[in-house]
Parts: structure tokens; sequence; C-alpha cells
């Protein structure tokens, strides 16, 4: 057993019982009865990098909720690392339908359950082990960063990123905020898609109607909305938006039995899309509704409404440019409204999608720290979520490793009802990051000595 290996598992008894109070604080940024946990879980983060020897610990202000960041000073000369995660999270939905209580972190069967458990307090956790287990013997220049409102689209980055451009720059970023392959086998996600949303307000009345008065003669706006939101797709599934654009996909196999296990499909319910699976979850667009405003169906009378409203999500994959998408999804919107239908549009989030290089001696050092930690090579693959700022960092420091990592694996269930994390993948995760830094620092001298 290595030092490194040693040391990972002296530390995980008090990093897991950090994650644990930290997952307690349900920091969902964007409810804002929960401000105060936003500012709680800050608080907690912000000790952990005092604790962990940080030589400054600074709440960075973008206008929005606030930013973690510290300072590891390294050997002169050495490489910048900055270490990323975010300690807000999603709402929990339905609490009767959680098998144990969202904020009440729960171990069973190897896993650990809760909200924010793999998303991402999990991603704060590994950076916080790694930081443990080096003990203060850093090897290159550590910078840590933990945003407060990834879950809300990162609304402050742009002004974070240059009102700090000096603490937020660095020549190699890790990014523990992804999925890897399965469990046990760890992957470095090298595409990500993008994202656009709006809200759609579709109206046909001046006020609403009688329904068996009126019914069958004027068009009520909840019809005319569903069938506007049917356009948004083929009679395949595919996405029928004009001008968004399809990237290739790698040879990477996804069986539909894996496909179906992971995401709860029910029975007799079908893919949707044409092409591999990889291929419409990374480099093809989707677009989805995620909500509706209209009646209650618990207040419902029998009346034709005159207005009702949706959130509509795109996915945008690598090679497409979110302005263009997002004028893209509004032509569609306001085109294929039916019967003369009014349509009002408000934006909503936008991010760029990634595609991620790993060709130097850095991405080999990062490599051969997972298969040492995991025993098996990391799978690179895409993701068909979004982490706007894996281009934002990539943008804003060329010739920097961008290297997005993970904590989670398919079964996770991020954003959903009993999220978890595998506590064997965790603590490999630690100990690759640890390894990682570990061989940054001996690629740095290599390099010098060359």
């Amino acid at each position: 057993m290595t030092n490194l290996a040693w040391n990972v598992e002296q530390v995980l008894p008090s990093v897991i019982a950090d994650l644990h109070e930290l997952i307690a604080i349900p920091s969902i940024s964007s409810m804002p009865e929960h401000d105060d946990d936003v500012l709680a879980a800050k608080d907690l983060v912000a000790e952990w990098m005092r604790e962990a020897g940080a030589v400054e610990v600074r709440i960075l202000d973008g206008g929005g909720k606030p930013a973690v960041w510290a300072d590891f000073p390294g050997p002169e000369g050495a490489p910048t690392v900055l270490l990323y995660a975010h300690y807000d999270v999603q709402p929990i939905g339905d609490p009767d339908a959680w098998t144990s209580p969202a904020f009440s972190p729960e171990e069973r069967e190897g896993r650990l359950y809760a909200r924010g458990s793999a998303d991402d307090k999990g991603g704060i956790a590994v950076h916080l082990a790694a930081l443990r287990v080096l003990n203060g013997q850093l090897p290159v220049h550590v910078k840590v960063f933990i945003e407060g409102e990834e879950e809300i689209g990162s609304p402050s980055m742009p002004t974070l990123l240059e009102r700090y451009r000096d603490e937020l720059s660095a020549d190699v970023f890790v990014i523990a905020d992804s999925v890897n392959w399965e469990v046990g086998k760890p992957s470095f996600t090298t595409t990500l898609r993008g994202v656009v949303d709006c809200e759609v307000t579709v109206s046909t009345l001046e006020q609403g109607l009688h329904s068996g008065q009126f019914g069958g003669v004027v068009p009520d706006a909840l019809t005319a909305l569903c069938r506007l939101l049917a356009t948004l797709h083929d009679e395949a599934g595919n996405v029928a938006i004009e001008g968004l654009v399809t990237a290739p996909g790698p040879e990477l196999e996804y069986p539909e039995a894996r496909l179906r296990e992971e995401t709860g499909l029910l029975p007799g319910v079908s893919q949707i899309g044409d092409g591999s699976v990889v291929e419409r979850m990374w480099f093809r667009p989707s677009a989805s509704v995620l909500a509706i405003d209209a009646t209650p169906v618990a207040e419902a009378s029998n009346t034709l409404i005159p207005s009702a409203r949706a959130k509509v999500s795109v996915r945008i994959p690598p090679g497409q440019d979110p302005e263009a998408a997002a004028a893209s999804l509004e032509e569609h919107l306001r085109t294929h409204a039916p019967w003369g239908s009014r349509v009002e549009i408000s934006g909503g989030q936008s991010g760029a999608p990634s595609r991620i290089g790993l060709a130097d001696e850095r991405a080999e050092a990062a490599r051969a720290a997972f298969r040492e930690a995991f025993g098996t090579d990391a799978v690179e693959m895409g993701c068909g979520g979004s982490i706007p700022i894996v281009a934002e960092f990539a943008e804003r420091n060329p010739g920097a490793l961008v290297l997005v990592t993970a904590v989670t694996d398919p079964t996770s269930r991020m954003h959903g009802i009993d999220e978890s994390m595998d506590l064997g993948d965790f603590a490999k995760a630690a100990l690759a990051e640890a390894l990682l830094l570990d061989r940054l620092g001996v690629v740095a001298q290599l390099c010098e000595r060359s």
C-alpha cells in the first residue's frame, strides 16, 4: 500500500463525518427561504479550508450567492491547480417519496443517501480529503473554488471571473462535478452539452370563459400551449427545432438493458430519437418541458383559461453557439403557436457546450493516477449535462488542462429522489485526486529539468 493510500484510509472517517454535516444543511439555491442555509453551507466550507491549512480564505462576491476561495501555496515555480465544486443543491421534490429524509444522510449497502451526496457536496469532500491526505506537503500550488449557485445556472459567474481573474486562473483545473462510466470504473468527461432555456406564455383570451358555452369555438390557452410544446419533437422523438447542430459520437456501447435499469424507464415505454444512445445523450440536442403553470387539478372548474406558461430547456451539443440556439428556440415557439395564439417569451439561463483535449503529459499523469486508484483505466466519455464553467475556464486560461472528474455514477439519481453516492468510489476518487496532485508536481519537475 502506498503512503497516500494509507493516508486516505486515515482521513476518510473525518471527511465522511464532515460531509454528513454539510449535507444536513439544505442549501437550495433556487429557493429564497433557504438563503440562510446557503450562507451556512458557505461558512462551513470556508471553515474546512482554514482547518486544512489555507494561507488565505476569501468569500468572493459576484452579486449572487457567495463563493469560497482558498489558497494553498506550493513549491516555488510549481504549477497551479484549481479544485472546483459547488455547495448548492436542487430542491428535493416530494419529501415523502424519499426512503430516508433528504437532508438526513444515511449509509445503506455501501452508498450514502441524501440530497447533495452526489451532486456536488461529495465533490467538495473529495477535494477536502485530498488536501487532508497531503497534509500541507503540497507538490503544487492549489486553489480551491467552491461556488453556491451552480444549480441555478451560475448567473454571477461572469462577474466572478472578471472581478477575480487572478484568483481564478490556473494551469490545471479539476472539476469534480460529472459522472463516472459505472461503479468502479472512473471517467474523464471530454465533452459536455450546453444549455439554453426560456419561459413561454401562451394566451388566447382576455378572460376565462364557460367551457360549455364557448368550448369548441374558441381555444383555451392550455390546449394551445400543449399543441405548441408537442411541436418540439417529431413523431420519433427527435428534436424538431431548426438551426440546432449535431456532432458525431464515440463508439461506446450503452446497452438498452443498462439504460432501462439506470433510468427506471417503465415497461412498454420506448426510447425517443434516432441514433446510438451515446449520440443522443451527448452529441445531439434534447428538448424538455420542465414545468407548466396552469390551473391545478384540485382547483379546476369548467373554464377555458386565458393563458398558460411553460419552462422549456434545450441541451445543445459541442459546436453549437448558445446565442444561436436560443434564437432558434424562440423562433420555433413563435412560428409554431396554433390558432394565432399570442406568445410571450422570457429568456433564462444559457451555457456553452465544451470539448476537452487530453493530450499532454499532465493528462497522462491524470490517467496514471486514476488507474492506480481505481485499478482500471478511466473511460473518456461525454456527458449530456451542462457545466458552463468548463468552457469559461478553458477560454480564459489558454493552454490549461481542464479535467472533469466525478464521484457519482449512473445510478446516483442526481436531482432525483434518493440521490446517493457509492462510498467505495468516493474513497478511490479521493486517492486518485491526491495521486494526481502528487504526479503533477513530478511532471513539473521533469519539465523544468528538461
